[in-house]
């Protein structure tokens, strides 16, 4: 088994949304602050390839929430490497309540290796590779999945734009891969106000519709002054539950930056178990 790290983190007041609990984008946060830490406590800290004039940018994310952080709870974040390609390397991530173990959630990032200079990928070196593994390469690593082509979207989908500012960039001069969830988020609030299901009536009827599961692939970066375009859409609905689909486009191209499926059920919230059935269309 490569080396796990751990670190042990507390859900801020600040951090969740209206319903109590941890948002989607600050699991993201958490996930890429440990990365941070991981990397750099087996020798590769943010100055060393600053100065070697590499970077590790995410490529996919794949996340399960199976119970909701709430404020206040205190959890255990562990991450390892699972392996590495040429280019890219993936990271996987579990969440678990400190005081009573339980597992809250579990995530995979796979990672490209940059050359920041010139924005290619690089082959990862063979001395990082065995400081990440420690020469220990997991026993059962789940397979590379490709990334699931959304069906086309309905001739009204659903759009919004939104233009991307200062608070949005980051360190690398380009949008942070967290703060895409604030978007995909907040288009999938306003899709299902124009269906009539705003904030205040899902909290007067104590139901929301709560996220399962992200799946984000990152394409190309937006940067400061980006005009996006943020199309969402529902399709394969059950009883309780439908995937929604989100494309981020740079509105000036065209371009497909982002594009992310997530998995939605309707809960009850006074007892955290599926509803009645919901028109998600």
């Amino acid at each position: 088994m490569p080396p796990v790290h751990h670190e042990t983190l507390q859900v801020r007041y600040w951090m969740c949304n209206a319903l109590g609990q941890l948002s989607s984008t600050n699991y993201f946060r958490w996930m890429q602050e440990a990365a941070f830490g991981a990397s750099a406590a087996v020798g590769y800290d943010w100055p060393r390839y600053r100065d070697m004039g590499f970077v590790w940018l995410a490529r996919e994310t794949d996340i399960r929430y199976l119970r909701p952080l709430k404020y206040g709870d205190e959890v255990d974040l562990r991450t390892w490497v699972l392996d590495f390609r040429r280019f890219r390397s993936r990271r996987a991530y579990e969440f678990t309540l400190a005081r009573s173990g339980e597992l809250a959630a579990r995530a995979v990032t796979d990672w490209v290796y940059i050359n920041a200079e010139t924005w290619q990928p690089a082959l990862v070196p063979e001395d990082m590779q065995r400081a990440y593994l420690a020469d220990d390469p997991p026993a059962r690593v789940p397979p590379r999945e490709r990334f699931p082509a959304p069906p086309t979207p309905p001739p009204d989908v659903f759009t919004i734009t939104r233009q991307v500012e200062w608070h949005d960039i980051d360190m690398m001069w380009h949008v942070n891969n967290a703060v895409y969830l604030t978007y995909i988020e907040e288009a999938g609030v306003r899709l299902a106000e124009a269906h009539g299901w705003s904030a205040e009536r899902m909290t007067e009827e104590k139901s929301a519709i709560l996220t399962r599961r992200h799946r984000i692939e990152y394409r190309q970066a937006a940067r400061m002054g980006d005009e996006l375009e943020i199309s969402t859409w529902y399709s394969e609905a059950k009883r309780a539950s439908a995937l929604r689909h989100c494309l981020i486009r740079r509105a000036e191209d065209g371009e497909l930056l982002v594009q992310a499926q997530v998995h939605c059920a309707w809960i009850d919230l006074t007892t955290g178990r599926c509803k009645r059935e919901i028109d998600f269309h």
